[in-house]
């Protein structure tokens, strides 16, 4: 059971609750706001002042007044219409985060949303009870609506659920898990579907991924550059201090670990003829690291967002209920773009070192295409030419979301922010890159093995032996789907940059 405090949970804590399933409730301290403001929230649905969302109808029609018996309907009515989200289900471990995030949002004491509608969605956490939540329908404006209502459809009875592996109706799976639907006071319906919360658990798992491919992506550069006898001049700590940038500097410094010790490197420090390397050879930090920045300044975005009041209208400090924007999701859209850019960058130039591998005319010796028999078999041919399609993918799939808008709502909602299909991208990228990535590791792998009886650093040699634990050498050509497959496992399960150690040599200078 992890507890949250609103206003300050961090992304490792976000990132440990999506990762292992982590049960989420919020501190005992952020109830007292919490039922204060629900306190408020009554007072006003009670009264004769109109409030927009507790006592009015929603967006355009927000100069119709509702009466006061009618309130609790016209909150059930409002996830009941918002449940239009269409497309495959977001996976549960994202839905599990969007719930979290959601608490976090709550938990701040703005929303007027009442104790036990938040200890409702802590028990589904706990229990395992998780909204089926079709992925299509935001467009990030006025909040998350369609997504959000299909989160809170759940918490009244309604749409789907699913516990324990099972998809069955909502109120079946409450009861299963030996819990109530909750009957919704005023304004607590508009609190659960207004907000950022879809778009950002999926930005905020689009960075997190991203994290660990750059990882990988850094010691595979390390490995390659041991296969095609590259040199590490351009590594040294000076020139990046030069330049300044704390990413670029970063990458150096861990290559520079991950490659301590190679007798590949020794062997060619004195007579080799090469002036230069390739760029994908020689400006690894200067590309990797601009994407480490980059990733990093979307976290601290998203990490802002995660704990931020983001729904309408809002209880403040001194009892006002004032309508404002916080919904509109342009920090995230923002955010989005810049990993799917960041993603699109780390996967063109690992591409660029794999096809530099397989090619005879630049990889310094290796055989084409990294087979002992080249001719008789094709080798690691059109893996490079897989990888070079998943890299084109994924400078398609960057195209800025946040730059598009369309007025929706009867011109209501007239700039919004897209921030939602922004975000979701970034999983098939990342996707994409993984396997870019490994593919790389395959070649690297094959090419620094060439180099025998010279042995690549002891923290490389590690490497290689994790990457020949799930892939044998090629020796001669056979179906290669399932090789492939295993090497981007390797990379998405940590595999890779766990075995040099290089997320705590990035983190360092962080």
């Amino acid at each position: 059971m992890m507890l949250l405090t609103p206003g300050a949970t961090r992304l490792d804590t976000l990132e440990a609750i999506w990762r292992e399933g982590l049960a989420a409730r919020l501190v005992p301290e952020a109830l007292s706001a919490i039922d204060a403001a629900a306190q408020i929230v009554a007072r006003a649905a009670a009264g004769g002042e109109a409030v927009y969302g507790v006592n009015t109808g929603f967006g355009k029609l927000a100069s119709v007044r509702v009466p006061p018996q009618d309130t609790e309907r016209l909150q059930r009515n409002l996830i009941l219409s918002h449940c239009c989200g269409v497309g495959e289900p977001l996976d549960a471990a994202t839905t599990r985060l969007m719930m979290v995030l959601k608490l976090l949002s709550l938990g701040r004491g703005a929303s007027g949303v009442r104790r036990e509608t938040v200890t409702l969605i802590e028990e589904c956490l706990a229990r395992g009870v998780t909204p089926v939540i079709p992925a299509q329908g935001s467009v990030g404006a006025s909040g998350d609506l369609a997504p959000l209502a299909h989160m809170a459809a759940t918490l009244i009875g309604e749409g789907e659920a699913m516990v324990e592996g099972d998809r069955m109706p909502s109120a079946e799976a409450l009861s299963r898990a030996g819990l109530s639907p909750v009957v919704l006071g005023p304004k607590e319906g508009l609190g659960l579907i207004n907000g950022t919360q879809f778009s950002t658990a999926c930005a905020l798992t689009g960075l997190f991924e991203a994290m660990r491919n750059l990882e990988a992506a850094v010691a595979a550069s390390c490995l390659s550059t041991d296969a095609i006898m590259g040199s590490t001049a351009p590594l040294e700590p000076e020139l990046h201090a030069l330049r300044g940038h704390a990413g670029q500097i970063d990458v150096a410094r861990a290559m520079r670990a991950v490659m301590e010790g190679s007798e590949i490197r020794e062997s060619h420090r004195e007579g080799d003829t090469r002036v230069q390397d390739p760029y994908c050879i020689r400006c690894q930090p200067q590309v990797t690291g601009a994407a480490l920045d980059l990733l990093r300044f979307a976290g601290r975005t998203l990490e802002t967002e995660a704990n931020a009041v983001s729904d309408n209208p809002l209880v403040l400090a001194d009892g006002r209920i004032v309508s404002g924007g916080n919904f509109h999701a342009e920090p995230v859209a923002f955010a989005a773009d810049q990993i799917a850019l960041a993603i699109a960058e780390i996967g063109a130039i690992a591409q660029r070192r794999v096809a530099l591998m397989v090619d005879p005319t630049l990889s310094f010796d290796l055989p084409p295409f990294l087979t002992p028999q080249p001719g008789l078999n094709s080798g690691l041919m059109i893996a490079e030419v897989t990888t070079a399609a998943l890299m084109s993918e994924n400078k398609h799939l960057a195209t800025p979301c946040s730059t598009d808008s369309t007025p929706t709502s009867a011109n209501q909602e007239d700039h919004v922010s897209m921030a939602a299909h922004g975000a979701r991208r970034l999983k098939r990228m990342n996707e994409n890159l993984s396997v870019i990535v490994g593919v790389e590791l395959l070649c690297a792998a094959q090419g620094v093995e060439f180099r025998a009886p010279l042995t690549t650093s002891p923290c490389l040699r590690r490497l290689m032996e994790t990457v020949r634990g799930a892939v044998p050498p090629l020796a001669e050509d056979r179906y290669m789907a399932g090789d492939l497959a295993r090497a981007a496992d390797l990379v998405r399960d940590g595999h890779v940059s766990g075995v040099c150690g290089v997320r705590d040599l990035l983190a360092g200078g962080a």
